[in-house]
């Protein structure tokens, strides 16, 4: 370790930051090592006293679960606001963020959410503002499951082209349709709304419908061009309006080395110089970010559209810590301070805001803490207030619960609210574990808690002025294999009035780009502006099964369900230091999983477990029998190695189980990084 200024670094960081991060920002090496150290300072104490309070106040509620007090939701709403979780709701107000890109502020639109530990991924990602609907449709089940056939499928590419007439009949009205069209510059004046055609490229003829751009490629010399009357060879549509590059949940970073090259992939997407390598055909090819896009508008005046995602870094949450860095007492640095300050010291580099999300906070108490965060990293790397902006992340019971408290707390810099079944559903059961076995996981979704969770949300975000001024998120579509799927239920996001939705790959953000033409958001977001807040006292009410009568098949099936799906993340994350990917689940189906995921999974066994559902020794042999079939599942990974009874992945599953009651909030990091950690000294011995 290297010390400065009282902190004791890790080389890796050190040359780095000295070397790369810092060189060109302005910021001498010698202050940017005092402000750091002076941060530490000030904000790791308050930032170990708001965990003690975490703690504090489960143990309240533990208590009175004991006791045996009512679980109903008005029972819990005084008892919630006797012990402080629950606080004074806000006067009215409207929050005030300045300088917000359109792309999060006024825009509808797909978000993705990428692993920064994986450049390729990354790339992807950034690259996915635009995207193929004809490729989208034909690569996909989107329309039909794909034919198998060697070479292009006529049949399959004419279902296509009849998919994306129909779309542009809805999002582009023209006198006749489009089937009829033979030349797009009649059809551009046979447009119902002329006001949406907005330019022309080379063979791109460019319009805008609902604030998302589509570009209709013309070229006879295309292999489907050529066969169309009109010469369309393919139709571009803007998808991923902005992209979450993550250093949290979909990522295994458990020391320096993790964390610089977490931070390196982060430094080469700002300055634009990031690469990688991949194999196509039997060929090297190597990948980059994507150029900005030309266009003349009907008057010839030139001008561009971005080619890349706007980007959002989401940093860790307040509760782990980093052996990156070290304190002067010799105690790790919280890893969510270390984050705000390299993240937004590498996002400097660009104009304009810096966007943070900032994820696992509980209530407004922990998300003014990060606001003062944020304010203290702005004046050390020299930066005008609210530079730095933030997106809460409303996946905790205590937050969900005063979410326009949360959202008072940063209403200058907030650009994003969200919410996630997963995270949310793990400390609702952590929450209430003494209270009762909780329903089952398909069950859990019908619970009035979460359809209260999900329309307090969007309710709450429209009261307090996000329209037209920043985002409101849903969750993930896990399963990105089962894009029709997608397309027949992900509708229900906009529907929702939310301005944006979390999807797992490029194809989805482009297939999920449709509903935003279908759905008007901004038109939704007024007419929920009407609705009245969802009631708190049904978010309160806890899952917990009334008289559970489930059968020896059911609760053996659901141990099964947990059991395989928790050793199906838990091996990679372990063994190969995989924190997202695709992962078949209990039927074969692949979905993309992250600690999330895991959360659910390990409280959700440990609370079956602890009221007597589950023996110890039904768990123990589900994991067994789980181990048999992940490890099958994973056959043809030539990285993958079969779990041993012993070995670190079944010795973490087991404790993220068996531990499960004591880890904080049941989050599974501790557990995690602790095996990882093991893991990773027993390769290098």
């Amino acid at each position: 370790m290297i010390d400065r200024h009282g902190l004791s670094v890790a080389p890796a960081l050190v040359r780095f930051l000295e070397e790369r991060a810092l060189p060109g920002s302005g910021v001498a090496p010698d202050r940017f090592w005092a402000g750091m150290a002076d941060l530490f300072a000030r904000y790791v104490p308050e930032n170990e006293a708001l965990l003690r309070r975490r703690d504090a106040l489960q143990a309240q509620i533990d208590s009175r679960y004991r006791r045996g007090a009512a679980r109903d939701g008005a029972a819990q709403r005084a008892f919630l606001t006797e012990i402080g979780y629950l606080v004074p709701e806000p006067a009215p107000f409207t929050i005030a963020p300045k300088d917000v890109d359109e792309e999060v502020a006024l825009r509808a639109g797909p978000q993705l959410v990428v692993p920064m530990l994986n450049a390729r991924f990354l790339l992807n990602a950034a690259n996915a503002r635009w995207g193929s609907l004809y490729d989208a449709l034909y690569g996909s089940d989107a329309i039909a499951a794909p034919s198998g056939i060697g070479g292009y499928d006529p049949e399959r590419g004419a279902a296509v082209i009849r998919w994306v007439r129909d779309f542009l009949d809805n999002a582009l009205p023209i006198a006749g349709g489009w089937g009829s069209v033979t030349d797009l510059a009649s059809a551009v004046e046979r447009l119902d709304d002329p006001s949406l055609f907005r330019g022309r490229s080379d063979k791109g003829w460019l319009f805008r419908h609902h604030g998302l751009h589509i570009e209709i490629v013309v070229d006879p010399d295309h292999p489907i061009g050529c066969n169309d009357p009109a010469g369309i060879a393919d139709v571009v549509l803007e998808s991923a309006l902005t992209t979450i590059c993550d250093l949290e949940d979909s990522v295994a970073a458990v020391d320096a080395q993790d964390k610089v090259a977490g931070y390196a992939n982060w430094l080469g997407l700002i300055d634009g110089t990031l690469s990688a390598e991949i194999e196509k055909g039997g060929q090297t090819i190597t990948r980059t970010l994507a150029a900005d896009r030309h266009y003349r508008d009907p008057g010839g005046t030139g001008f561009s559209l971005p080619g890349r995602s706007l980007l959002f870094v989401r940093n860790v949450g307040h509760l782990m810590t980093t052996p990156a860095l070290r304190l002067a007492d010799g105690g790790e640095a919280p890893e969510g301070l270390l984050d705000a300050i390299v993240t937004s010291l590498i996002a400097m580099r660009r104009p304009g805001s810096i966007y943070i999300v900032k994820p696992k906070m509980h209530g407004p108490e922990e998300v003014a803490f990060a606001d003062r965060l944020f304010d203290a990293v702005e004046d050390m790397l020299g930066l005008v207030r609210h530079r730095i902006k933030i997106g809460v992340m409303d996946e905790e019971r205590r937050t969900s619960a005063n979410l326009a408290a949360c959202i008072h707390a940063v209403k200058d810099r907030i650009v994003f609210i969200n919410t996630g079944f997963l995270d949310r559903t793990g400390d609702e059961i952590h929450t209430a574990m003494l209270g009762g076995p909780v329903v089952r996981k398909a069950a859990m979704k019908e619970c009035d808690w979460i359809t209260a969770y999900e329309d307090r949300n969007v309710q709450i975000g429209l009261a307090c002025g996000f329209a037209g001024r920043a985002q409101i998120g849903k969750g993930m579509w896990a399963a990105p294999d089962r894009m029709a799927d997608m397309l027949a239920q992900k509708g229900a996001h906009p529907l929702s009035g939310a301005s944006t939705a979390w999807v797992p790959s490029p194809t989805a953000a482009t297939l999920h780009a449709t509903h935003y033409h279908r759905i008007d958001v901004a038109a939704r977001q007024a007419e929920r502006s009407a609705e009245p807040v969802a009631a708190l006292e049904r978010l309160l009410t806890p899952p917990i099964a009334p008289a559970p009568d489930w059968t020896p098949e059911e609760i053996a099936a659901e141990l099964d369900n947990n059991a395989q799906g928790l050793l199906g993340y838990v091996v990679r994350w372990i063994d190969q230091g995989v924190g997202c990917s695709k992962v078949p689940d209990l039927h074969d189906i692949g979905l993309m999983e992250d600690r999330a995921t895991l959360r659910i999974s390990s409280q959700h066994i440990a609370n079956w477990l602890h009221h007597g559902v589950v023996s110890a020794d039904q768990v123990e042999a589900a994991l067994i029998r789980m181990a048999a079939k992940v490890d099958a599942q994973n056959a043809d990974d030539p990285l993958y190695r079969p779990m041993t009874k012993d070995g670190l992945a079944m010795q973490a599953a087991r404790a993220l189980i068996f531990e499960g009651l004591a880890q904080p909030n049941g989050y599974t990091e501790p557990l995690l990084h602790r095996y990882r950690a093991k893991a990773k000294s027993e390769e290098k011995a």
